[in-house]
């Protein structure tokens, strides 16, 4: 009978938007694993606090500060990564903003950083990282999409076109990295208890209710669980919502 899990003690995880929220758990969740963990964000003290209490905890973790929509940053953060811990075994493309605003409303500025976040942000990440696992013949990209992808509001517009990106472009990556050993998973969770909301408050929108709200590291064990999946599968997507969501996702 062949292995039912994939061990993942000693791979070198990189995770982008890992000073909070669900990259923060992810984070958490690898390290309890036995991997290695880079831990990405623009907020330098919140990736520095997260990655220090990583390597407390025994794990061996490096904090580096990046802007995900930079293609020099980016590069930069994964030749960082392979220097220190010689290889890259899985990338978590977690870090994602929006701007809670109406077409009308919102600058082509606003739209544009929404979209080279979210959007361009894992096209890099996955570009960087692709030349280390062809020569290793073995990798696992891991983006975050949302149920935004599949259900639409008002005033989200630019976060809906990235977050639908988000999921073509696993699909397209998926088919060209199976021959090279090269796996890709798109995680559609609903949503979760974490600061993402914090401007609503600011901007006098009402506040989701938390108890309709997943808790970050539910969705961070089914990401560790589609690692864990042996490399002769691929967990290609998963929609995870909370039960208590009203509308289909």
């Amino acid at each position: 009978m062949p292995k039912q899990t994939y061990s993942l003690a000693e791979k070198v995880v990189l995770v982008t938007g890992a000073g909070s929220g669900l990259g923060e758990a992810t984070a958490r969740a690898f390290a309890d694993e036995g991997c290695s963990v880079a831990c990405i964000d623009l907020n330098p003290s919140a990736i520095e606090h997260v990655s220090a209490d990583l390597e407390q905890q025994g794990a061996r973790s490096l904090a580096i500060t990046c802007d995900v929509s930079s293609a020099e940053s980016v590069q930069s953060a994964i030749q960082a990564v392979v220097d220190r811990f010689g290889r890259l075994d899985i990338l978590v493309n977690c870090a994602a903003i929006d701007h809670t605003l109406s077409v009308e409303e919102m600058s082509v500025e606003q739209w544009d950083q929404v979209i080279n976040v979210n959007l361009r942000g894992p096209f890099l990440l996955a570009k960087a990282a692709w030349p280390f696992f062809k020569q290793q013949h073995s990798g696992h990209v891991v983006n975050i999409a949302s149920t935004a992808a599949l259900r639409s509001w008002a005033n989200a517009s630019a976060y809906h076109a990235s977050k639908r990106g988000v999921i073509g472009f696993g699909q397209g990556l998926s088919v060209e990295g199976r021959p090279y050993g090269i796996r890709v998973t798109t995680i559609i969770p609903g949503g979760m208890n974490t600061h993402f909301f914090d401007r609503f408050a600011q901007q006098d929108i009402p506040m989701p209710d938390p108890q309709h709200l997943q808790d970050p590291a539910i969705v961070a064990a089914t990401i560790v669980h589609a690692a864990h999946v042996p490399p002769t599968s691929a967990v290609q997507e998963v929609l995870i919502t909370p039960m208590t969501e009203t509308s289909w996702p």
